[in-house]
């Protein structure tokens, strides 16, 4: 069978390469042409769009890539059409992905959401749509089951995907990694991970570096994207005391003893490889103060929001200054009984995410559902 799956960023791109896998082992002779990364490419997808070319966040961000958005979703209708698949598997990606989830429905073609928009958190009338356009909605939070049944969705909870890549995880030696990535040994290390897309790499990065001054007796490193270039981190870095790792994000998080993380799906990897963490975000100032009127949600980390609780600290936007993450990361280090009770949040928050699986759970679903069509 033909599939076309559409990942608009990097975590997009991961968890699609791990469905295509899963999708090939049930379905040997699957044709797969996809909107993603290098990792869907490697697993023999045949690339139409990077997402390094989609990643707009924010609302004036969009506004000024109008033109270019609308060309991508035609051209991505005109493709669709050529290509004539039997499914369309949609990552994440709601701006886009809604939209052509509604076309591909036109066309009778079978619509699977893997990984589903925050319709919880706003723009809830998305719900509607999504009835009509999409056959099966899969998704990876335990509470977005729930949610979408009441509004007769059919959705299945597969399990969050990021606990099938971090099963892959090895265990790191943090001296071994300090000596292959040329950072001292005797030092503690303090991860940076500043996000995916240049607009907020070049915002949250700044900021992030000027903590450094403030713990001497640490070593900061960045787990750099793989879809920017290392120029455009030393251009921001400057001639700060900072070391970049690149494609090493999961052992450097292993490695440090605490992390300064974008919000975004880093802040659930940092806490399933149980790395206390400040979870950071500033937006576009006219973005932020749009969606602050309409994401009716009481916070913005995943992590937070699957536990219902603040585990982890939100540090956003005006709040988000050097002092305010050098005063969390001082508690995080020093206070013993603040560690006890984040590991022990971290370790109920895998067990709501289920067990590893996910890919193969959501290929199941798919392919079974085609073959009985």
């Amino acid at each position: 069978m033909k599939y076309y799956i559409i990942a608009g960023e990097a975590s997009g791109d991961l968890h699609g390469a791990n469905l295509i896998d899963s999708i090939k082992k049930k379905d040997p002779r699957a044709k797969i042409r996809a909107w993603g990364g290098d990792l869907m490419k490697k697993q023999g997808a045949t690339l139409v769009k990077h997402y390094r070319d989609l990643a707009f966040m924010g609302f004036v961000e969009v506004l000024l890539h109008l033109k270019t958005i609308l060309k991508n979703i035609s051209f991505c209708k005109k493709d669709i059409k050529k290509f004539a698949p039997d499914a369309i598997i949609l990552i994440d990606y709601p701006g886009f992905n809604i939209k052509i989830a509604k076309f591909a429905h036109k066309l009778g073609i079978k619509v699977y959401y893997y990984i589903s928009p925050q319709v919880w958190a706003w723009k809830k009338r998305r719900v509607y749509t999504l009835k009509k356009v999409v056959d099966k909605m899969l998704v990876i939070l335990p509470f977005e089951k729930e949610f979408y049944n009441e509004y007769d969705v059919d959705a299945h909870f597969v399990g969050h995907p990021l606990l099938d890549e971090l099963s892959k995880v090895k265990n790191v030696n943090k001296k071994v990694f300090a000596k292959q990535n040329n950072l001292d040994p005797k030092k503690e290390i303090i991860a940076l991970l500043p996000g995916s897309r240049k607009q907020e790499v070049s915002r949250m990065l700044k900021v992030m570096l000027e903590t450094i001054k403030m713990f001497p007796d640490y070593q900061f490193v960045i787990g750099c994207a793989p879809s920017l270039p290392e120029d455009y981190y030393r251009e921001i870095v400057g001639d700060a005391e900072v070391n970049l790792v690149f494609n090493k994000t999961y052992q450097l998080l292993q490695a440090s003893s605490a992390a300064i993380v974008t919000s975004g799906t880093a802040t659930l990897e940092t806490a399933l490889l149980y790395v206390p963490e400040v979870v950071c975000y500033r937006g576009n100032p006219i973005s932020y103060i749009i969606a602050k009127n309409l994401i009716k949600v009481k916070y913005i980390c995943l992590v937070n929001l699957i536990m219902d609780k603040p585990v982890v600290k939100e540090l956003i936007q005006d709040d988000l200054t050097p002092e305010n993450i050098s005063n969390e990361l001082k508690q995080i280090l020093s206070d013993s009984n603040r560690q006890l009770a984040l590991l022990e949040d971290y370790e109920e928050l895998r067990y709501l995410l289920g067990n590893a699986g996910a890919s193969d759970n959501a290929a199941s679903v798919i392919v079974s559902d085609l073959k009985n069509q």
